[in-house]
């Protein structure tokens, strides 16, 4: 199963047709599109505009492949949901963010085991078939919490001085 989602904040029409134009060239893979605002609606695939967070965390859990744009919210959930994961990166240019900073995020996670990264939506149409016939290794689940170490740290800088 394919979950996908354009995040809570823009439409991203590119990405919803893109991956809707797949579930048409396949039909017996189950796909389901969390759109947003956008005016593009689906005919090939399941979707809806906003998912509540117990639908949206279970339907992660359950995915093969994870399918999203380059936010961070997305990129954590599914690491720490250990899901592989494809991301089209939006482009401001054409409207579907205010700034080219998803580039950015695009290239600081391009090393990240279990992701994938476009800019193109006939690649990222491409990807989906080629990650679920081949599966891309993830790595290891990103915790929840940080170092017990790093806490401490945090804490002695934020604790007030002592006196005597």
């Amino acid at each position: 199963m394919i979950f996908a989602s354009v995040g809570s904040m823009l439409p991203f029409d590119r990405f919803v047709r893109a991956v809707d134009e797949w579930a048409a060239e396949h039909p017996e893979t189950p796909v389901f599109i969390q759109i947003g605002g956008g005016a593009y609606e689906p005919r090939h695939a399941e979707w809806a505009r906003i998912v509540p967070h117990a639908d949206y965390a279970q339907r992660l859990h359950d995915c093969d492949l994870f399918v999203a744009h380059v936010g961070m919210g997305s990129i954590l959930q599914a690491l720490e949901a250990r899901k592989q994961m494809l991301l089209l990166v939006r482009d401001s240019s054409i409207g579907e963010h205010t700034t080219d900073h998803q580039r950015h995020t695009a290239r600081r996670f391009a090393a990240t085991p279990g992701l994938r990264i476009t800019e193109d939506e006939a690649e990222l149409k491409q990807l989906i078939g080629e990650l679920l016939a081949h599966p891309l290794p993830s790595g290891d689940a990103l915790p929840s919490a940080a170092p017990a170490a790093f806490i401490d740290r945090i804490g002695a800088f934020l604790a007030p001085a002592r006196t005597s």
